[in-house]
């Protein structure tokens, strides 16, 4: 008797947000349909935003790299808690990544070995709908498995 590989995993891109709820409920969803796992990820780009700023040691900013990665962990948290209240079903497992780096190239490094990549979409309003954000099209155009891209629902519509 052969031991079977477990399912590859679902892959979601969130920032967090609740804009990015559609996006992390479907994953959660389909991974339950997949009995798979689901692995959160969210990059951030501390470098190009903060890298040049001189914070003095008294301001407790001395690790602010360290701060935002963890105010990211828990809003990343909180979002898929969040999920999992909306979607209930069977409990998935699921894995937390946030990392340094351009969404898109952390997205597609931490998709190598999943079965799907799911992310987001910011448009809003009609010009909106019809263009994808540049994460979404860059994960689109070189990502190696199926991407789902979840538009953001309109105001109202229960997102």
């Amino acid at each position: 008797m052969t031991n079977a590989a477990p399912p590859a995993p679902i892959v979601v891109g969130t920032d967090g947000s609740p804009a990015s709820g559609p996006a992390v409920r479907f994953a959660l969803q389909e991974s339950q349909l997949r009995r798979t796992s689901l692995r959160a990820v969210c990059a951030y780009d501390f470098t190009t935003r903060y890298s040049g700023l001189a914070w003095p040691a008294a301001s407790g900013f001395h690790d602010l790299e360290t701060q935002l990665r963890d105010v990211t962990w828990e809003a990343v948290t909180r979002t898929l808690q969040e999920a999992r209240e909306q979607v209930g079903g069977a409990p998935v497992e699921v894995e937390v990544r946030v990392e340094p780096g351009r969404p898109s190239q952390v997205l597609l490094d931490a998709s190598d070995d999943a079965c799907l990549l799911v992310v987001g979409s910011r448009g809003s309003g009609a010009w909106g709908r019809l263009m994808l954000g540049s994460t979404s099209t860059e994960v689109v155009h070189h990502a190696q498995i199926p991407v789902v891209v979840v538009p953001v629902g309109r105001p109202g519509q229960g997102q």
